[in-house]
């Protein structure tokens, strides 16, 4: 049964691999956390965050895995074996049937795969696991795939440049290391305050690191997740919020 309004991406995947990103529409979640809503730590009724993750493994056909994340880089490896709740903010599997699994609500997901289509890998992307290397950490489990020149890499929705406020903490952590960073960030209504901008941090740090075909997300109000309620969650705009979530896996 197809998840309403999932977000399938639009990119030159090799056959074989597949990828969708949820809404919060298409569950059976109430309140504040209605309706497709992935999180089970996040306050939500816990036999209906079961019901919709149920759905969602009806919908793809595939198993997703479901991760602790924690804002840092540490990357799974996953299996058929492989529980939910592991530790970690990226993860990989070559395995048939396995999805690699991503929940936000503001922070942005990427999706990898390599152009073989031999493996595929995810990664969280809020800004503290952005500055400190999440993305190249993912992209690291495809060495034996040929490494970046022969990876595609797909962003999904996160919260916009508009919405985005942030310190001078936040863009000295990416200036420091890359002055080219402070492109993405304009002031904001306050003396050191910034707006930034998430996605086109991520970009900048995947062509960086060698990969070239990027997809999704190019900062537009569409992709935004504060600015599109009836869609995403958001935990800048309501605080107290559900999950959505991108997966990606081999048939």
């Amino acid at each position: 049964m197809p998840l309403r309004d999932a977000l399938v991406p639009d990119w030159p995947a090799p056959p074989g691999v597949k990828a969708l990103c949820t809404t919060r529409q298409g569950g059976v979640s109430r309140g504040t956390y209605e309706s497709l809503n992935l999180g089970d730590h996040v306050g939500d009724a816990p036999a209906d965050v079961a019901a919709n993750r149920a759905r969602l493994h009806e919908a793809i056909g595939a198993r997703p895995v479901f991760l602790q994340q924690v804002h840092g880089t540490r990357r799974l490896a996953l299996d058929a074996h492989t529980p939910d709740g592991g530790e970690g903010d990226a993860c990989t599997t070559a395995s048939p049937g396995i999805a690699c699994t991503i929940m936000v609500a503001d922070c942005l997901p990427v999706l990898f795969t390599d152009r073989g289509g031999r493996r595929v890998a995810a990664a969280h992307a809020g800004w503290r696991g952005l500055a400190a290397g999440v993305l190249e950490e993912a992209a690291g489990a495809f060495a034996e795939e040929g490494g970046p020149r022969h990876l595609l890499a797909w962003l999904g929705p996160c919260i916009g440049p508009d919405a985005f406020e942030v310190g001078d903490e936040v863009r000295a952590a990416f200036t420091a290391a890359a002055p080219q960073a402070a492109s993405c960030f304009r002031p904001g209504a306050a003396s050191g305050k910034w707006l930034a901008d998430l996605a086109g941090l991520a970009r900048q740090r995947l062509l960086a690191a060698g990969i070239t075909q990027l997809h999704g997300n190019d900062g537009s109000r569409g992709w935004c997740t504060v600015n599109n309620p009836l869609l995403f969650f958001s935990h800048r705009r309501d605080r107290i919020s559900g999950r959505f979530a991108a997966c990606i896996w081999r048939d």
